[in-house]
């Protein structure tokens, strides 16, 4: 009984374990089915002159410049960092011991200006990149949801989910103060939700042995999320329907944010946060 019982669970595991595996290998392939972004682009001016301007932006201006920002950081640590220590230092050259120097409460208020100017440094020169580049990245994004989305239901539907009864739902539900609201509540639930995410792919990180694959994984799940997000948006999937959907096919998101995070993973933060941005709105 026990030996059957045994056979009957690993022939359905080997089910599950085929059927995810073939979920992520489709997720993957769809990932890197890069000639349609060619096919959009054709179809939709708009969306042609969006990708391009996101390739400009973040290929040539953003990533060009960290030759530039990586030498700004060399000389930041080697010159300006050492300069500034030998200039407000932090240790009483009187004694060894810092609570027994007489000058203690001036060699704090030294570090304590020292740490200012260096954040000083990083306010005026690197944070305005990386500001700036967000901000014009997130507005080209939505366009080119929009300007995609339409290039796909001009040619066709999307297959992701039904359009009729739930189309005329969602825009019934707009039209309402309540679907208002609700939609609203949705938005907000989701950023959190990323959020979450985005905190426990930096909590994993310090976990040792199996901390980067689970970074990995978690990783490819929120892009993957973030992707399929905007879509959903334009075709009015309430939020528990999407939910329902990616916990339904994980494999599948698992494998279509795998491309993009492998592309970046092994970086430094800097980089990968202008190649990610350069692969998005493939």
């Amino acid at each position: 009984m026990d030996a059957a019982r045994l056979r009957s669970f690993m022939g359905t595991f080997r089910t599950k374990l085929k059927h995810t595996a073939l979920l992520w290998l489709e997720g993957f392939r769809e990932a890197c089915c890069l000639h349609r972004v060619i096919i959009y682009c054709l179809r939709s001016r708009e969306l042609a002159i969006r990708t391009g301007q996101c390739f400009l932006l973040n290929g040539f201006i953003f990533l060009g410049r960290n030759d530039l920002v990586a030498r700004s950081i060399l000389v930041l640590r080697s010159f300006v960092i050492p300069t500034l220590q030998w200039v407000l230092p932090d240790e009483c050259p009187l004694t060894n011991s810092q609570e027994s120097c007489p000058f203690g409460g001036i060699f704090r208020f030294y570090t304590f200006l020292r740490l200012g100017l260096i954040q000083l440094f990083y306010v005026s020169w690197f944070y305005p990149m990386y500001i700036s580049s967000f901000i014009l990245s997130t507005l080209w994004y939505n366009d080119i949801a929009k300007y995609g989305f339409f290039a796909i239901e001009k040619h066709g539907p999307s297959g992701l989910e039904p359009s009729g009864q739930k189309d005329t739902t969602a825009n019934d539900k707009a039209t309402d103060i309540e679907g208002v609201m609700i939609g609203i509540a949705e938005q907000v639930y989701s950023v959190l939700l990323l959020s979450f995410f985005f905190l426990e792919v930096y909590i994993t990180g310090f976990i040792p042995h199996i901390g980067k694959a689970l970074n990995f994984l978690l990783l490819s799940w929120m892009y993957a999320y973030y992707c399929f997000e905007y879509k959903w948006n334009y075709s009015g999937l309430s939020l528990d329907k999407r939910l329902d959907f990616f916990e339904s096919n994980w494999p599948f998101f698992a494998g279509f944010g795998s491309p993009c995070v492998l592309a970046v993973f092994f970086y430094s933060p800097l980089v990968s946060y202008g190649v990610m941005a350069v692969l998005y709105p493939l």
